[in-house]
């Protein structure tokens, strides 16, 4: 399946996201016009995973595990399920927000079941990486997660929106959020391949067990340069 490119409909859809940086479907209507074949690519090495095999073959849908509030509540106070819990209920946000969002950009159910069931999965897993990342959903966390997610994923889209989200930003954190940016991008690069985890076991397991088993260190150029900016503005 071949996606072509349309940039003009990304530069576009990036002037609306920055005068209204609530516009969420403003994102996926960039990562679309951008991406290519990188949801394609993605989906070829998950399903020769005997993991991703086996997701596909169960027909798993991620979003239904995370919706489940009382299942996460019931598991252990440090595992990385209790933690996504924590992260969402603080934040205020569901994992059924991104669906709504994206789907008034990018219909899945037109593409084959197995890449959209893959599409879905990586889609709905953006709040367990904010989770096991430590980058928050301030600006600067979010633009270091698009920064760690563009090495896992090799989307275009998410890099263009990364790469602009920090010139901006660069006027309130000056040049070291291109530092913190590429920061997460080696670790990025680093890390375990996510896409292809089981999330629906590694969520009963110990955070930090997680964190250390695919190779995730912490945010340490994110956090300085965040807490420094707002010691700065508190003085």
């Amino acid at each position: 399946m071949k996606q072509r490119i349309k940039p003009l409909l990304a530069l576009n859809a990036m002037r609306r996201l920055l005068r209204n940086p609530e516009q969420t479907e403003e994102v996926f209507t960039i990562i679309r016009a951008l991406s290519g074949r990188a949801l394609e690519k993605g989906f070829e090495r998950f399903k020769t995973l005997p993991m991703g095999q086996r997701i596909l073959q169960e027909r798993r849908d991620l979003l239904s595990t995370l919706l489940d509030r009382d299942a996460l509540r019931s598991l252990p106070e440090h595992t990385l399920g209790r933690h996504y819990l924590a992260f969402v209920e603080r934040e205020n946000i569901s994992a059924d927000g991104l669906v709504a969002a994206s789907d008034k950009e990018a219909n899945l159910s037109a593409l084959p079941d197995d890449l959209a069931r893959f599409g879905a999965r990586q889609r709905d897993m953006h709040d367990l990486w904010h989770t096991l990342s430590d980058y928050g959903r301030d600006e600067l966390g979010e633009a270091c997660l698009l920064a760690f997610t563009y090495a896992q994923t090799k989307n275009r889209g998410v890099g263009f929106i990364c790469l602009i989200g920090c010139f901006k930003l660069s006027q309130r954190y000056g040049s070291g959020v291109f530092s913190a940016a590429f920061r997460a991008y080696r670790d990025g690069r680093r890390a375990a391949w996510l896409p292809g985890q089981d999330w629906e076991a590694k969520l009963a397991q110990p955070i930090g067990k997680v964190r250390s088993e695919l190779g995730l260190r912490p945010p340490e150029r994110y956090q300085r340069l965040k807490y420094s900016v707002l010691s700065g503005a508190a003085a």
